[in-house]
């Protein structure tokens, strides 16, 4: 079967959040938009990462959310992802895992503060968490409402998805998103090991406080923007 370098670039993106373990069993997925096509390709449901082949990859209309191609049943999580990029019209890629740091920090409905210069070398501030989807949002249109869930927390706190991209859905497990499919996976790396040292942190320190504005500042600035100075030109 024909399949697409979208849907190439996604098989491989999930085959990694799978390699690096990320996500187990079939615990995650990852997808990438083409805006000029007006599709984006996602995981397939249920199949595991072994398995997973390009021409499994389901493209989807980035107009209604509905599936436009691919023979598979797109991952339940494909609401999500539509709607994140409907709204954060910056974004390429997305990944959910439930990686198991940054998935404790959300079962506990906390943001993950800024501790160190790890993470203010990637997160621009605190790592946010939603507020709790109401009985209502669950039981009606549950993976839609959790895109606007996140969509609403950004917004009401004035945060940019480019300097803060990733999130915890409250009680569910971490989102992130970047360029493109593979940069979403490299930020939902980063945030799993930023919520992994954040819980040591605080078992040695539990009166320990975010770092200083400026350090952060430093930090973040050093490695985005135009004024950066980290890699090579």
């Amino acid at each position: 079967m024909s399949f697409t370098p979208l849907q190439e670039r996604v098989c491989q993106a999930n085959r990694e959040i799978n390699r690096i373990k990320l996500a187990i069993l079939t615990w995650g997925n990852a997808s990438e938009v083409d805006r000029e096509a007006g599709v984006f390709a996602i995981k397939p449901s249920g199949v595991s990462y072994a398995e997973l082949t390009p021409e499994m990859i389901p493209l989807i209309s980035l107009e209604t959310g509905k599936a436009v191609g691919g023979t598979l049943n797109p991952s339940s999580d494909t609401a999500t992802h539509w709607w994140l990029y409907r709204e954060f019209l910056e974004i390429g890629g997305v990944v959910h895992t439930h990686s198991p740091n940054a998935t404790a920090w959300a079962q506990a409905q906390k943001a993950i503060p800024c501790f160190g210069t790890t993470h203010a070398d990637a997160f621009y501030g605190p790592i946010p968490c939603t507020r709790p989807l109401t009985r209502a949002e669950v039981e009606d249109a549950y993976e839609l409402n959790t895109g606007k869930v996140i969509v609403e927390h950004f917004r009401e706190h004035g945060l940019s998805p480019m300097e803060v991209p990733g999130v915890l859905v409250s009680a569910h497990a971490p989102f992130t998103w970047g360029k493109h499919a593979m940069a979403a996976v490299t930020q939902a790396q980063t945030l799993e090991e930023v919520a992994k040292m954040a819980l040591a942190s605080l078992a040695m320190n539990p009166d320990l406080a975010p770092v200083d504005d400026f350090l952060l500042e430093k930090h973040y600035t050093r490695k985005h923007g135009p004024k950066a100075t980290y890699g090579q030109a």
